[in-house]
């Protein structure tokens, strides 16, 4: 089940970055040749007006093709005559679309929630030496740790465990002031649980909170917002080392992944919008990726559109739109091979395990 709905999760991501194009274009009236789902040789299609709508063999990717989009052409409404600002907004709307939707299905997995753990301390415990004067208050909303902003109660400890070290930079809520304390030591202790086990806890009980109709949209407004500060945090330690290519993972993992969570789950309803929660962090990545400044990808003809842009006015030459398809082809090689490499190494883990 958990393979069924990885595809056709992936499918309707697709679909909807394609639309995001394909309705863009049409707004502005920019010929669109194709839109497509999938990709492969057609298994069915339709001419309607002048764009042809099909169905292709292999379940993955899609696209809208558009007239003049990677090379010159006559025809007044092609892609590469419209006005720069209107080619901007065609690029971005596949994006735009997937964060639409990514926030659409957070907002769908928060409205069955009664209530939740916010970052508003409730009490502290006897071993606990955090709270004082000087320290941590009951009532205090934790609002920031070491420059990060708290969406949600589970960035507390992630954050903490990200950056590691004994001190941190908190910035609290407290009587609706704001409080900063620098270099705030975290202790824990070692606390015997009432199964002998140990562990080590910092000794602070956090409020839960009865959630209204309007919480549960703000949840998923900050549920949105982590998932966006998460795929920075990745990427920021894909680049200072502190993760690697063993680390990344393509569509095998992320239905491996899916499969253990929705086994884990306790029900079918749970399982259900953990699925539902794996869908919109998805598709808010797929959204967020799409932007980076990559060749190939749609941050990368932002980019190249902007530089074009800029050089024309200047030179008031314009610029053959085949080198930019040339730099454009060479991404997608590099993509694809960056794709399989992380594909080959999931299916590795994956028989491995």
């Amino acid at each position: 089940m958990s393979v069924l709905f990885a595809i056709i999760l992936f499918s309707l991501l697709v679909f909807v970055h394609e639309l995001g194009h394909f309705a863009a274009a049409k707004l502005f009236g920019v010929q669109v040749n194709e839109f497509s789902l999938f990709m492969g040789p057609p298994i069915w299609k339709k001419q309607i007006g002048e764009t042809l709508y099909a169905v292709r063999l292999l379940p993955f990717g899609g696209y809208c093709a558009m007239e003049g989009e990677d090379t010159d052409s006559d025809n007044p409404r092609a892609f590469g005559r419209a006005a720069w600002w209107k080619r901007l907004i065609i690029l971005v709307a596949g994006a735009a679309m997937n964060f639409i939707a990514g926030i659409l299905l957070m907002v769908v997995v928060c409205l069955p929630l009664e209530q939740v753990v916010v970052p508003v301390i409730d009490s502290f415990t006897e071993f606990c030496t955090l709270d004082g004067e000087t320290g941590l208050q009951a009532g205090d909303r934790i609002l920031e740790v070491d420059g990060e902003k708290i969406y949600v109660y589970s960035d507390f400890s992630m954050i903490l465990n990200l950056n590691g070290g004994g001190t941190h930079d908190l910035v609290v809520e407290r009587n609706g002031q704001r409080v900063e304390l620098e270099n705030f030591r975290m202790e824990k202790h070692q606390v015997t649980l009432e199964d002998g086990s140990t562990q080590m806890l910092f000794g602070m009980n956090f409020t839960v909170q009865e959630m209204t109709l309007w919480d549960k949209l703000a949840y998923a407004w900050n549920q949105s917002l982590d998932t966006v500060r998460l795929v920075r945090l990745s990427i920021q330690m894909l680049f200072n080392g502190q993760a690697g290519l063993s680390d990344l993972s393509g569509p095998v993992g992320i239905v491996q992944q899916m499969t253990v969570v929705a086994e884990a789950s306790a029900t079918w309803v749970d399982a259900l919008l953990n699925l539902l929660y794996f869908g919109g962090f998805i598709a808010i990545n797929l959204g967020l990726c799409n932007l980076l400044p990559i060749p190939a990808l749609d941050g990368g003809r932002v980019v190249s559109l902007l530089i074009t842009t800029a050089v024309e006015a200047v030179t008031r030459k314009k610029i053959d739109p085949k080198y930019e398809g040339y730099l454009h082809g060479a991404g997608m090689i590099l993509l694809l091979g960056l794709m399989a490499v992380v594909m080959f190494k999931d299916i590795f883990v994956l028989f491995k395990g």
